[in-house]
């Protein structure tokens, strides 16, 4: 029984000192060559994705579009509805109709802050230290290393892969209604584009009260998009 334990003891601090190895940049090193590399990824100006999105039973479809470093843009039609969402390197808006109001609002800074690196391919990891995050490595959780990101008072959880070195999911704080909830993405079956960088064409969104689940359906790089599209329209 003492040889048992004794050997469990070793294994688990054998995992502690892989973990330890890994240092937080030996990880986003890896995890930017996983997506395509800093030099791909810094020949990425735009990266536009349409896809089908389930809701409560619910398919929709969404587009989402993103101007490398400037906005990030998803627009949902639901029954009829445009549900809009964006961000941009100055702040955030959205329209929800199913909120009571066709009007664009700002969103509170407290709900831009954990997602305003959307406007960047690689999110808030690549390239971390430019964008003022600070990185900790937590250790590991199953396979995948585990990673604090934090800016301010936002903290984001990232979860990268230890085989591939890519994202497996993501955990943050947001608003949901007015309310606090604490928002999970899950990221799987990424495939590599011609341009040469990977997307996952699987994930999906859980906000505690319902989740959604995406499938890309068409991925276009460096499409022309009007940087006037991420403006916050007048009321």
């Amino acid at each position: 029984m003492k040889n048992v334990k004794s050997l469990l003891l070793a294994a688990a601090a054998l995992v502690f000192s892989a973990a330890q190895a890994q240092t937080v940049d030996d990880i986003i090193n890896k995890h930017t060559e996983a997506l395509g590399g800093k030099e791909k990824i810094s020949q990425l100006k735009s990266l536009y994705i349409e896809n089908s999105v389930e809701v409560m039973g619910n398919t929709s479809s969404t587009v989402e579009s993103l101007l490398q470093g400037k906005g990030y843009k998803s627009e949902t039609d639901f029954s009829g509805q445009k549900i809009i969402t964006c961000y941009t390197d100055k702040g955030g808006w959205s329209i929800n109709p199913f909120a009571g109001s066709n009007d664009a609002q700002a969103i509170p800074d407290e709900a831009y802050r954990p997602f305003k690196d959307q406007i960047y391919y690689g999110g808030s990891l690549v390239d971390y230290a430019t964008k003022g995050n600070k990185v900790e490595l937590l250790g590991k959780e199953g396979n995948d290393f585990k990673l604090k990101v934090s800016n301010g008072s936002t903290v984001t959880t990232y979860y990268i892969d230890g085989t591939t070195y890519l994202l497996n999911k993501s955990v943050a704080k947001g608003d949901m209604m007015g309310q606090s909830v604490e928002i999970t993405n899950t990221f799987s079956d990424y495939k590599k584009t011609d341009f040469g960088i990977m997307v996952p064409y699987t994930r999906s969104t859980d906000f505690q009260q319902f989740a959604l689940a995406y499938k890309v359906n068409k991925v276009e790089i460096n499409k022309d998009l009007d940087p006037k599209m991420f403006d916050m329209p007048a009321k």
